[in-house]
């Protein structure tokens, strides 16, 4: 068993930086995610970021600095959201907790992740969260999952274009994606300009910021989606990351 250690809260921080902090409750839930996440890396490569404050600011504020520093959303709407690979459920439980009027499904192909979700869940009484197993090639052509969504989530999963490539099918016209990244330059806005045009995308907004504690440099790039995807897309299981658009 995992010896309980507290999470440092720093909640001036969170407010200065993201103009939000969490409540006693959303706390308490962070921290029992901190504890589950500790528990399941003894079973599961769930996450190599363990150390305390690490994981506030590379989880959690991380998670959260993509929706709370846009004004390209309405944080008071409900939301139908899909975070794509999850892994762990960053940054999907984070704003699963801070946001319980929004729906989230947490979408991983891995299926000892997804039990592991599942159990999460369960252990934090997240009734706003669900677990989805599959490729996002796949669920991007499936009718019950394509284009429903307000809000795609994707963090850390590959070029920026297959990312495009994988959240823009499962999203309604007008909804938005949010790419989480460490490294952007204006190549890859370039790049990127050019592969979402064919997705019924384009870029809204690019957001630069430091995270507060190590001051590492992160990046928020939002799609917007104005006109139907193709029907061709997403092409299928591993042809995105072979031959990007």
């Amino acid at each position: 068993m995992t010896a309980s250690v507290s999470l440092p809260q720093n909640l001036d921080i969170w407010q200065n930086t993201l103009k939000w902090q969490p409540n006693s409750d959303e706390w308490q839930q962070f921290q029992q995610l901190y504890e589950q996440i500790l528990e399941g890396n003894h079973r599961l490569n769930l996450t190599r970021i363990t150390e305390p404050l690490d994981f506030v600011e590379k989880h959690l504020w991380d998670s959260l600095a993509g929706i709370l520093l846009t004004n390209n959303l309405n944080q008071d709407e409900s939301y139908q959201v899909i975070d794509i690979g999850t892994g762990a459920g960053f940054p999907g439980l984070p704003v699963a907790i801070a946001f319980p009027q929004w729906q989230i499904t947490l979408l991983d192909s891995t299926r000892k992740k997804i039990q592991f979700l599942d159990e999460l869940l369960e252990h934090l009484s997240l009734s706003n969260a669900k677990t989805l197993l599959g490729r996002s090639e796949v669920i991007g052509q499936d009718k019950q999952y394509r284009a429903i969504y307000d809000l795609a989530l994707i963090r850390a999963v590959g070029e920026p274009s297959v990312c495009a490539e994988y959240a823009l099918p499962l999203l309604k016209i007008g909804g938005l994606a949010v790419l989480y990244r460490g490294h952007w330059n204006e190549e890859d806005t370039a790049k990127l300009t050019q592969g979402i045009l064919k997705l019924g995308g384009k870029i809204e907004a690019i957001k630069t910021v430091k995270t507060p504690w190590t001051e590492g440099t992160r990046h928020f790039i939002y799609l917007r989606k104005i006109d139907k995807t193709l029907a061709y897309y997403p092409r299928a299981v591993g042809i995105p990351t072979q031959t990007p658009l």
